[in-house]
């Protein structure tokens, strides 16, 4: 089918500022889709029928003229945290074809004289504040898509209160249109309350000399995760880590998750990593949600329940850590039944009950285990002297490919 659905990127200059291709699309349409701001750009001698986007946002009037020549209007670079990421999952690419103008991002850079490569784009457009923790650091440029025109005033307090209320802010208004405004400050020295509610904010980071950054690798310390006790430690997390390997786009199951630490440092090791934090004592839940906005990663999804129960009906993980509860009967091997084929399970244990579980589930799954031992030096009356940890043994086991077939084969 040749394209249907042609997504027009539209900037603050609106109707003007279309180039060719844009208005040929416009004029041909038997209908054009978009927010009521971007319509209202279109000029009445436009014969065509206009519809806002439905309330709450559904692409299927859009999918429900499939075939008919349609448009959608979009900010900017519609590829961009735009709408037409959204329509591209659910329309093949030779039915749609997208037609950009500059996005808010290259023309704040543009403005700045930031080369774009070297910022970082971060879109709190439906999304927590707490989702730039993870990108605080010294030096750092960010291009941070306001929510609303409060958005710069939360960030200026948000900054200042973790230390970096040296950072430079730039909040442009209405970039590329007759009403663009600009508005420079400090995070610390910022007085403006409220602006147009379509803004753009840019920051150059700047740290305070106290403030410790946390390291892009895994192993954070221990003491940035409010915890009672039942966290990973620092070493062994990131060893467990490294045998979990996350991978973009990835989703990991953290069974028993204490404090929440595997998975906040499994969605850390980037942006579209994904997590599923399993926990039935309350006040862990509590940390949990405490420790996912603190460090940055406010999507990361807490399951209140008792595993194996509260495992069932959750998106298949390509990845599962149990780190506690090991000797819960079923536990395991639920966990390993819901795991897809290739994927591969890590589990923790510091009993010897815990132990002769994953002995046992070595002699019928395969997989490797290891004994992790440190220790660390303390002092002794004048002297120092190691203390060793308990010992841990960690299980490490991945799902045959053709794990399916087996079960199948078995079962007969």
């Amino acid at each position: 089918m040749p394209a249907w659905l042609t997504v027009v990127g539209i900037g603050e200059d609106g109707y003007a500022g279309l180039g060719r291709a844009a208005r040929r699309a416009l004029l041909d349409a038997t209908l054009v889709v978009g927010g009521e701001r971007h319509l209202a750009m279109l000029p009445t001698r436009l014969r065509v029928r206009c519809e806002p986007w439905s309330r709450p946002f559904d692409v299927a009037p859009v999918l429900a003229h499939r075939g008919a020549p349609v448009c959608v209007l979009a900010s900017g670079d519609p590829m961009l945290f735009g709408v037409g990421a959204t329509l591209a999952r659910a329309v093949p690419a030779d039915e749609m074809r997208v037609l950009p103008a500059p996005s808010s991002l290259s023309l704040a850079a543009a403005r700045l004289g930031w080369p774009l490569q070297d910022a970082m784009a971060l879109s709190l457009v439906g999304r927590p504040l707490a989702a730039l923790h993870a990108h605080l650091r010294d030096g750092v440029r960010l291009l941070v898509l306001s929510s609303d025109g409060r958005t710069p005033a939360a960030l200026a307090e948000t900054l200042s209160a973790r230390g970096f209320g040296a950072t430079r802010m730039v909040v442009f208004e209405h970039l590329g249109g007759d009403r663009e405004r600009r508005i420079d400050g400090n995070a610390d020295g910022w007085q403006v309350a409220e602006v147009a509610a379509l803004n753009l904010v840019a920051l150059e980071c700047r740290a305070a000399p106290h403030v410790r950054p946390l390291p892009l690798t895994v192993g954070l310390p221990d003491e940035v995760f409010a915890n009672d006790g039942q966290l990973t430690k620092r070493d062994v997390r990131a060893i467990t880590l490294a045998r979990l390997a996350p991978s973009p786009g990835e989703l990991l199951w953290d069974v028993g998750a204490g404090s929440g630490s595997i998975g906040i440092e499994w969605m850390r090791a980037h942006p579209s990593c994904r997590a599923i934090a399993i926990e039935a004592h309350a006040e862990r839940q509590r940390l949990i949600e405490h420790n996912r906005d603190a460090l940055g990663v406010p999507a990361l999804q807490l399951v209140a329940g008792q595993a194996p129960d509260a495992l069932e009906g959750l998106a298949t993980p390509d990845a599962i850590f149990i780190g506690g509860g090991i000797t819960t009967p079923g536990l395991i091997d639920t966990c390993w039944a819901h795991l897809r084929a290739g994927g591969r399970l890590v589990a923790n244990a510091v009993t010897l009950q815990g132990d002769a579980v994953l002995t046992a589930w070595r002699e019928r799954h395969g997989g490797s285990l290891t004994r992790i031992a440190l220790a660390q030096a303390q002092s002794l009356g004048g002297f120092d002297t190691w203390r060793q940890a308990l010992p841990i043994t960690l299980l490490e086991v991945f799902k045959p490919l053709n794990a399916d077939v087996l079960s199948a084969t078995e079962a007969s």
